[in-house]
């Protein structure tokens, strides 16, 4: 769905309580009840009023043939919730009307907000712009829908919806980003995160996949390798490490990484097969763009250029260093391992990104490519009319995978230099 914050101005504070309330009532209730939203909100005008201006713009919506009289929230809704955070805390103040990107797990606009927010270290002058994710997790229904409605009717559908996956991505991603940025990787610095949401530093540079020269493809082939060694190195590996989630620089080898929510640790049990994966995926790249052929002989592998190197790192830390000698990179992976995300969360956005890698490799779809997709969730004929009223309205939320970037006219960031921006 496409980002409309026309009336997000205009929203009382009743109107807001409620949707709140119906935010909160999702966490045990996949359709809350109408009582509930009225207790939780506890508001002195008419519940039902703010209810019916909400449903009238989208942000929540009735469930056909419920056993009960209640609302869900939307991905609108969450959308409106998370931007009003952000608000309140003065971090944004206006939005782009026309998306910077959209992919098949999020869309991303550029954001006006306060030179001190933005502003790296370093920068005397700072900036007045930054970028915005909103993880949509679960828009695009892939073809073995099967597994991905393992989601939805797992049992834990309140706790295991798409909103909370993308809120569990949202902040997965953003804990990345943060572990590294700190040491020293090419990544956006994380400004804050509010629901699905990440809002972070803009970088001026178009994806890999649109630069058309590279002044020294062996050199940009080289930088891209050591980054990919150099995180392994410290205990990650990216898992969609291909030319949509690299930024590069025109003219030059400088680049940024980009897009972490299905990044894992070294030690994860398919670890090997992530990191053989982005790199023959960068491979294949540059042999399609500039007929870059790479001798398969000279690139690195998982034995010797990442256990060998982890575990002469891991001795290394445990006798200590001599004299001259470099210190190991710190173990980037334990370091967001530490930071309170639980097995359950973790284990849900895992199942997620294994069927999303899965379903890629069947269509032979590269990581960002666009996909081939069906609109929502197709019904099995062995489903009940209850899960097909459900599924119908989750389709509300959803878009179809092959014309996402057809439907949604995109900036190009090294070209558009007046960017039409809506108040907030």
């Amino acid at each position: 769905m496409k980002l409309d914050t026309a009336q997000l101005r205009h929203l009382s504070p009743d109107d807001w309580r409620v949707l709140t309330a119906v935010e909160t009532g999702s966490r045990n209730h996949e359709v809350v009840p109408t009582p509930l939203i009225q207790q939780l909100a506890s508001v002195h005008g008419s519940v039902s009023r703010s209810i019916s201006i909400l449903a009238k713009i989208g942000l929540i919506a009735k469930v056909k043939n419920a056993s009960y009289d209640g609302y869900r929230l939307t991905y609108g809704g969450l959308d409106y919730l998370a931007l009003h955070t952000y608000i309140k805390k003065g971090s944004v103040f206006s939005i782009s009307q026309t998306p910077l990107g959209v992919g098949k797990e999020s869309d991303i606009y550029i954001v006006a907000t306060p030179p001190n927010v933005t502003a790296p270290k370093g920068d005397p002058e700072g900036s007045e712009q930054a970028v915005i994710k909103l993880h949509r997790l679960g828009r695009i229904s892939f073809r073995n829908v099967k597994n991905k409605r393992d989601y939805l009717h797992g049992g834990r559908q309140a706790k295991s919806s798409w909103m909370h996956l993308s809120r569990l991505s949202a902040i997965r991603e953003g804990q990345f980003m943060t572990a590294l940025h700190d040491a020293g990787f090419p990544v956006p610095r994380l400004i804050g995160q509010s629901r699905h949401t990440l809002l972070m530093t803009l970088h001026r540079a178009p994806p890999l996949r649109q630069l058309q020269d590279c002044p020294d493809i062996p050199g940009l082939w080289a930088r891209l390798v050591q980054l990919i060694l150099k995180l392994a190195r410290s205990g990650l590996v990216h898992g969609d490490f291909n030319e949509f989630n690299i930024l590069c620089y025109e003219n030059t080898t400088d680049v940024v990484l980009i897009d972490f929510p299905q990044m894992v640790s070294v030690d994860h049990r398919n670890a090997q097969e992530m990191w053989e994966r982005d790199l023959h995926c960068l491979m294949r790249f540059f042999e399609r763009r500039w007929a870059w052929v790479v001798d398969k002989k000279q690139l690195p592998t998982w034995e010797k250029d990442v256990v060998k190197v982890l575990k002469r790192d891991s001795m290394k830390r445990g006798k200590g260093v001599s004299d001259g000698e470099e210190e190991p990179p710190a173990r980037l992976d334990g370091e967001v391992a530490a930071t309170g995300f639980n097995k359950r969360q973790l284990k849900d956005l895992e199942k997620y990104w294994k069927d999303q890698r899965a379903t890629e490799d069947e269509q032979g779809v590269e990581g960002g490519d666009e996909l081939e997709a069906e609109e929502g969730a197709e019904d099995d004929e062995d489903d009940s009319e209850e899960e097909e009223d459900d599924e119908d309205d989750e389709d509300e939320d959803n878009e179809e995978g092959g014309a996402l970037e057809a439907k949604f006219q995109t900036l190009d960031i090294t070209k558009d230099t007046k960017i039409e921006m809506v108040p907030l």
